[in-house]
């Protein structure tokens, strides 16, 4: 009987010291019902460079999205400035991406774009619906405060991580972002938006690019891998852009001209 006691407790102890060695295990299982709705819900086009939502299915499954939801709601503020940097930002691109799909499905079908939620005064990221850290938050707040806030994170790619429901947005992806690969998501999710040559193309001596590029300029010249100025940037994704040497080399020294592409406000949805 002891020895039975003690080989409990041996490995009760084992799990202690697992769990406590792996601080990234309990955000993983926080974001596990959300990873699987976006494995079960989200289908990639496009030969992979976007996504599509099936919002006819996700809301039969509006229990398990609100389930994540209040989750998330219940992590208050002390708790995550207790967290690192990647923990933290994995946990706000989460919220934005999953309450912009609760906000979709509360009003589909009747809806072909976002925008078409609220009026000229009430535009869908200005509504505080969203629980989060002691407050009612807006998307807007989440974003541009919580995110994006002073540069806090100092991170532009989650330009191409959060999603807003439209087909021009960079694709939502198929998982859920944790702490632990967080950094390879972002890349992952940056390669894929460039490498869309709908969106991104020559056209003459002019570079187009999404609209993204343009609204949010500000963070793609901040300071970030060498990088102080939007050409910049561009240039450390010359790959996924397949520009050639000469358009390289236009680009580097100011003369290729950078334009943007037309934005889709159209719902991503699997069923258009």
């Amino acid at each position: 009987m002891n020895a039975m006691h003690n080989g409990l407790a041996i490995r009760c102890l084992l799990f202690t010291l697992c769990f406590v060695a792996t601080p990234s295990f309990a955000q993983i299982n926080l974001h596990a019902p959300f990873d699987q709705l976006l494995q079960k819900h989200v289908v990639a086009i496009n030969d992979g460079k976007s996504t599509q939502v099936d919002y006819a299915a996700l809301a039969k499954d509006k229990s398990e999205l609100d389930g994540y939801l209040s989750a998330l709601a219940a992590i208050d503020t002390a708790t995550f400035a207790g967290w690192n940097k990647d923990r933290q930002l994995a946990f706000l691109i989460n919220a934005y991406n999953a309450y912009t799909l609760a906000l979709i499905i509360e009003h589909y079908p009747d809806i072909g774009s976002i925008r078409d939620i609220g009026g000229f005064f009430s535009s869908p990221w200005k509504q505080a619906f969203a629980p989060l850290l002691g407050k009612t938050r807006t998307l807007d707040n989440i974003e541009h405060t919580l995110i994006r806030g002073g540069n806090k994170y100092q991170e532009p790619r989650i330009h191409f991580a959060v999603n807003c429901a439209s087909i021009g947005c960079p694709a939502l992806r198929e998982e859920a972002y944790t702490e632990a690969k967080l950094s390879q998501q972002l890349e992952s999710q940056t390669q894929r938006f460039l490498s869309d040559n709908s969106r991104h193309y020559i056209e003459g001596n002019t570079l187009k690019v999404s609209k993204i590029f343009d609204w949010y300029r500000d963070d793609f010249e901040a300071p970030w891998r060498g990088a102080t100025s939007l050409n910049g940037f561009l240039l450390l994704y010359v790959s996924a852009l397949d520009l050639t040497e000469v358009q390289q080399r236009a680009l580097r020294a100011g003369t290729l001209n950078i334009g943007f592409s037309d934005y889709d406000w159209a719902l991503n949805d699997r069923a258009k």
